[in-house]
């Protein structure tokens, strides 16, 4: 709920100050899968999940929403999927091996470790930082929520931002 810094105009001599009433200890996660196919457009395929309080309750996502995540793009894309994931620890988690390991149209990559500029991931939040989340004071975690979708959103109907954080990484595509 804190917002982010970023540059902005305003007229000389008035220097525009966003006010931020508290800071909220709830949580916004969002996992994404940006993607990539020769010839074809690129997607960008996301899933918020919001912190609901409870002092036991998770707070990120756990394998089992990866799981659901890879299912969906699946479903989505309907083909074969090989994913170049970062270290994450969840990432690694024994469970979603598992279910990896079962699955004969996922193929699992990892990045080397502390290499997110090799994560075209790490482009689409940064995007998101700079553009529909910086100077806003978020009143309620559903006004941050709201501003989370409707930036993701258009970044998904605008698949050249999402081909430039590939191109950002200087990793490329090659055909099968």
């Amino acid at each position: 709920m804190t917002p982010p810094h970023a540059k902005t105009w305003s007229r000389r001599g008035r220097t525009p100050v966003v006010r931020v009433r508290g800071r909220s200890r709830r949580r916004i996660s969002i996992a994404a899968l940006t993607c990539y196919k020769p010839g074809h457009r690129s997607r960008l395929i996301y899933r918020p999940r919001r912190d609901d309080g409870n002092r036991d309750g998770r707070k990120s996502f756990s394998w089992r929403h990866y799981r659901d995540l890879l299912i969906a793009a699946r479903t989505q894309l309907g083909g074969p999927i090989v994913l170049v994931w970062d270290n994450l620890n969840v990432h690694k988690a024994a469970g979603l091996r598992e279910f990896a390991e079962t699955r004969d149209w996922l193929t699992i990559y990892y990045l080397p470790s502390y290499a997110p500029d090799l994560n075209p991931v790490e482009g689409i939040w940064s995007l998101l930082r700079r553009g529909w989340l910086s100077n806003v004071a978020f009143t309620t975690p559903e006004h941050l929520m709201q501003r989370i979708r409707s930036g993701l959103r258009h970044i998904q109907y605008r698949s050249h931002l999402i081909d430039g954080c590939l191109t950002e990484t200087g990793l490329t595509i090659t055909p099968r």
